[in-house]
């Protein structure tokens, strides 16, 4: 096969060499492992030009996940070895919703077989080839099968689907949709360098227009590699959802406070904080090498500017008593861990990674964490409680739990406007796509302490 062109002219691999990385990367997932991860290590001997096509068949495979198991289980007779099997799905993938022909799809998956299998390989290349050809005669009633099977039609799986269900009953398949779309690209401007509006203006300039989503909040028509969306070296620009941009802005910063930005990393929010407000801030996180990555972001951002602080420490902030001087803070913001049930279409490996057990897992420690941060809070102070999820369990059943035990504590009610003039509340953020709307789905509750 003719060796394949990036962008400049950037030499790539053949497309066998690139399925190959995508399928292991999938393997890699199957197994338990993050796909972020995952693609990383399995795509770090291609050309770099070829690292962008891998990452997009394994996404896109992942997307597709039930519904290409379902498949799979209907073609094989047999079940394949791990790697195998990731293959076929990484082939079927691209067949379902073909950029290519179906041909070169079948040739390339085939001689990706060759190269995975020890020894010639005839069998596990003759498998793979009879299986895709029978889905392209067999396709439309293989399809028709899936019609009733849930997990397939949504790619979700089943737990999941139920828990949506019975907390959206109206809402739980739209929901599930939109968590098999690609997630626009969204900025956020940097004040500290310049006002939205006239970052907005360079973009567009420079031929990459974006529409305003948010008060920082600007969104591509189409993404970008960072490295090269103008201003973003410079640090004028972050990438962060709009919804995600929601939390700096509903602590209500004033200069000179001291705020607590707790489960920090990798340090969107902190930066985002540090750009509204001269502020003394805190940003902690139980994992180490996570804080050097909120360290690095805040370096290319050139923050804090001059009259703010910051202090970027690994701890955990269920645990206070270990990393606490006594201070009282005016402001804090726990973005607690949770299922990400809210970001998928983001991350479409978590729905594949959690497992119904581990909610329950969550929710105990969000609530954990929300009573060992609340005595740090002074009075007339504000706690901001997050989470990146769609599921009530880990939002406002984790809010009323703590409201129902505590006698100093007042609930605020949170309201936003958006760019196309509607004011609603915002506790519970679901997934949504617009020309004026476009965020994930997230959880806020902002908690009062009384005097």
């Amino acid at each position: 096969m003719p060796v394949a062109r990036g962008e400049a002219g950037a030499p790539r691999a053949a497309l066998s060499r690139e399925m190959l990385a995508a399928a292991e990367a999938v393997s890699d997932l199957l197994a338990g492992h993050r796909l972020p991860d995952a693609l990383d290590a399995r795509t770090a001997s291609l050309p770099p030009a070829s690292r962008a096509p891998a990452r997009d068949m394994a996404y896109h495979a992942v997307r597709r996940l039930g519904r290409l198991q379902a498949l799979a289980t209907r073609l094989n007779s047999r079940r394949p070895m791990p790697r195998m099997a990731a293959l076929q799905l990484v082939a079927l993938a691209q067949l379902l919703e073909p950029i290519r022909p179906a041909a070169i799809v079948v040739d390339q998956a085939v001689a990706a077989a060759r190269s995975l299998s020890r020894g010639p390989g005839g069998a596990a290349a003759g498998f793979l080839n009879a299986t895709l050809r029978r889905f392209g005669r067999e396709r439309e009633a293989l399809l028709a099968e899936l019609a009733n099977d849930p997990v397939a039609r949504f790619d979700h799986p089943d737990w999941w689907l139920r828990m949506l269900a019975e907390a959206w009953p109206d809402r739980w398949q739209a929901i599930a949709e939109s968590g098999n779309l690609q997630a626009p690209m969204v900025l956020r401007a940097n004040r500290r360098r310049g006002e939205p509006e006239a970052l907005a203006a360079r973009l567009a300039a420079a031929g990459v227009p974006t529409r305003r989503v948010g008060p920082e909040a600007l969104a591509l028509e189409r993404a970008l590699p960072v490295d090269a969306i103008p201003g973003f070296t410079e640090g004028e620009l972050s990438v962060q959802d709009a919804g995600a941009q929601l939390a700096a802005r509903l602590l209500d910063l004033a200069p000179g406070q001291r705020v607590l930005d707790a489960c920090a990393a990798p340090g969107g929010k902190t930066a985002h904080l540090l750009e509204l407000a001269d502020i003394d801030l805190l940003a902690i996180d139980v994992d180490a090498a996570r804080c050097q990555r909120i360290e690095q972001t805040l370096a290319r951002l050139g923050l804090p500017a001059a009259g703010g602080r910051v202090e970027v420490r690994a701890a955990d902030a269920s645990r206070p008593q270990t990393w606490w001087d006594g201070r009282p803070f005016d402001r804090i913001l726990l973005d607690a861990p949770c299922s990400a049930s809210g970001i998928v279409r983001r991350h479409p490996d978590a729905r594949w990674l959690r497992r119904r057990g581990d909610i329950a897992t969550l929710v105990l420690q969000q609530g954990r964490m929300l009573e060992a941060l609340w005595p740090l809070l002074g009075p007339n102070g504000k706690l901001l409680y997050v989470t990146c999820s769609v599921f009530p369990d880990e939002g406002e059943a984790v809010v009323q739990r703590f409201l129902a035990s505590r006698t100093d504590c007042v609930r605020q009610p949170l309201d936003w406007v958006w760019p196309d003039g509607l004011r609603e509340p915002v506790a519970q953020l679901l997934p949504q796509s617009g020309a004026m709307r476009e965020h994930d789905g997230f959880f806020y509750a902002c908690l009062t302490r009384r005097q």
